[in-house]
């Protein structure tokens, strides 16, 4: 090997290994809590303020559990019920409606559809805390103050869904297709329904879970909505009890056993989806 291609391989290995070392930093920096979280769970109150805890030892994981579902009556089990109620009904519904929305600034010609699209992409860079405030009177002009339907509604609506739904329709419902069905006597609906939003399924299914993600973290709206404590996320319901801590040690190994099974259903998500989400990332690549 000349001294020029010694020159040149140089910069290329230490590119590559300064790369690989970034890399291995955000790893740990996004595993380490995570696996500081699981080994949490598993020790008991004293073992969490000792230094022991990323020893094996005072395995607690079982009473954790138990002290989980049955402090305060079985909050949890209620606060849990909720999350998944507001999570995957919110989010199946509104995937549905963002890609509708998509679909139809894409397909079709309306009098100031781009202005209205600006608007829908101005309203995606306004943060959702700067809209509770307008939500809470919203609701309280309306009377749904503290019901399930103060938190429900809000979240069905997904500006940055709208634009995944353009973008999503514009990569894999061809204009030829939609050409094509009308010329077989289809109609709008029954185009929509049976030709358009089958082929829309990885996009739907990526809509679906990035609002299933925004939702089940949601935390401020319903801080702002609900005061009944029966209605709480769980987001909102650890957020309290781990408020009571302060007070009340005992209360902090069922926050962290409770935030451990708060981020299963995300997980469980998006490893039974991610071959959907994959595709669905891809979406107007090949236009």
């Amino acid at each position: 090997m000349s001294a020029t291609d010694s020159t040149v391989l140089r910069p290329r290995l230490l590119g590559r290994a300064t790369v690989n070392l970034v890399v291995v930093i955000s790893v740990l920096y996004t595993l380490l809590p995570a696996l500081w979280l699981v080994l949490a769970s598993t020790k008991s109150r004293d073992a969490l303020f000792s230094s022991s805890i990323l020893s094996f030892s005072d395995f607690s994981l079982v009473q954790n559990v138990k002290d989980l579902f049955a402090m305060d009556g079985g909050l949890y089990s209620r606060w849990y019920g909720n999350s998944l109620l507001y999570a995957v009904l919110g989010a199946a519904l509104g995937a549905m409606i963002s890609v509708a929305c998509g679909y139809a600034f894409d397909k079709y010609h309306f009098r100031h559809k781009e202005k209205l699209f600006g608007l829908v992409l101005a309203a995606v860079m306004v943060p959702q805390t700067v809209l509770a405030l307008p939500l809470y009177l919203l609701a309280s002009a309306t009377g749904v103050v503290n019901t399930f339907w103060s938190v429900f509604i809000p979240v069905l609506f997904n500006p940055f869904g709208v634009y995944l739904g353009r973008i999503f329709a514009q990569g894999y419902v061809p204009n030829e297709v939609l050409e094509a069905a009308r010329v077989d006597g289809a109609g709008e609906l029954t185009t929509y329904v049976r030709v358009s939003l089958r082929m829309l399924g990885p996009g739907l299914v990526t809509i679906f879970l990035f609002q299933l993600t925004s939702i089940w973290n949601n935390f401020f709206l319903p801080m702002v909505m609900l005061s009944n404590q029966n209605l709480y996320p769980v987001s909102l319901g650890l957020f309290q009890w781990n408020s009571q801590a302060t007070v009340s040690p005992e209360y902090y190994p069922v926050v962290i056993m409770g935030s451990l099974l708060a981020v299963l259903p995300l997980v469980l998500a998006f490893i039974f989806l991610q071959r959907f989400w994959r595709s669905g990332l891809t979406a107007g690549a090949v236009k």
